[in-house]
């Protein structure tokens, strides 16, 4: 009896994560294909890769896309207990861990542009040209690779040469063997994001000090700004909450198995694939130029996006 229980219990675990497989593939492919669309909008309209705050939204577009595809490829691969070489898991990491940290620095960027748009007006022209936004994707990029090279530099002083043969469930958790070297991972971690909060506070308080002075059209600009920087506040929170999640998750996996699974699945919609169609919903849906574009060069994406609007809240 405790046998068939034992089984009975394992294959409603298993229904249950299938269940969920499901649900996470028809979110990936809507998000996906919402970001495909507001991509191409993007390159059949010149005015938006010449204007700076357009292409660092085409950045977190290709990341956000990027990141959806990979994070799925993987989930989907962990699902059928399939196995390679730590070797080349390592060379799926490298990019997964730069365009993971590329989303909010770009973000920080963005709110920047926003800050010096509506407080230094008269600057906008010089400090946000298109040289200078090409030049910031190099930064961006720059930056978002010393988290991951900081993994990786511990993880190949930590371990012998014979492990990047094993073969292993590909996870980004398994460059993490001592406690240790979690602490200076969220350490890396929570200093970044330290630095983006106070980057997106004191452009907050900048743009609100302007919004509270101007009067007519810039006033309702400089709001418009602040509500933009808000919602960019909001997605980089949701981003540094993901941060957190494997701590829960090792602390209910103790407690119910079924639980953990239920938890892991919110944490993964919520902090994962959630934010990565915020930048769509802020862009492509409240920008005026952008979904006018939208309108013409794809009607068919446009009468899908007016649909999402009408179900907002």
């Amino acid at each position: 009896m405790p046998d068939n229980n034992s089984i009975a219990g394992g294959e409603s675990l298993r229904r249950h994560i299938t269940e969920h497989i499901i649900i996470v593939q028809v979110l990936v492919v809507i998000f996906l294909c919402i970001n495909m669309l507001l991509i191409v909008t993007f390159f059949k309209k010149e005015s938006f890769y010449t204007t700076a705050r357009y292409i660092l939204f085409a950045v977190t577009l290709l990341s956000d896309s990027f990141i959806l595809f990979m994070s799925d490829i993987l989930l989907i691969l962990s699902y059928f207990r399939f196995t390679m070489q730590i070797g080349l898991c390592i060379v799926i990491y490298i990019p997964l861990s730069l365009y993971t940290f590329v989303t909010p620095v770009t973000l920080t960027a963005m709110t920047l542009e926003r800050y010096v748009a509506i407080c230094m007006p008269l600057r906008h022209g010089e400090l946000c040209s298109t040289r200078s936004a090409l030049n910031s994707i190099l930064i961006i990029h720059g930056l978002s690779s010393v988290p991951c090279i900081v993994v990786l530099s511990i993880f190949f002083a930590s371990v012998s040469h014979n492990l990047y043969t094993q073969y292993r469930i590909c996870s980004m958790d398994i460059f993490v063997f001592l406690r240790w070297q979690d602490h200076i991972k969220l350490a890396v971690y929570q200093c970044y994001f330290l630095i983006m909060s106070v980057t997106i506070i004191f452009s907050y308080i900048g743009i609100m000090k302007v919004a509270k002075a101007a009067s007519g059209e810039n006033k309702k600009s400089s709001w418009k700004g602040l509500r933009t920087v808000i919602l960019h506040a909001f997605q980089l929170l949701l981003c540094l909450i993901q941060l957190w999640c494997p701590f829960i998750e090792t602390a209910i996996f103790q407690i119910n198995l079924m639980l953990y699974n239920n938890v892991r699945f919110f944490n993964y919609i919520t902090f994962n694939l959630a934010p990565r169609c915020l930048s769509p919903l802020i862009y492509g849906l409240r920008d005026e130029h952008f979904f006018l574009a939208l309108k013409y060069y794809v009607p068919f994406g446009y009468y899908c996006v007016k649909t999402m609007c009408h179900d907002l809240p």
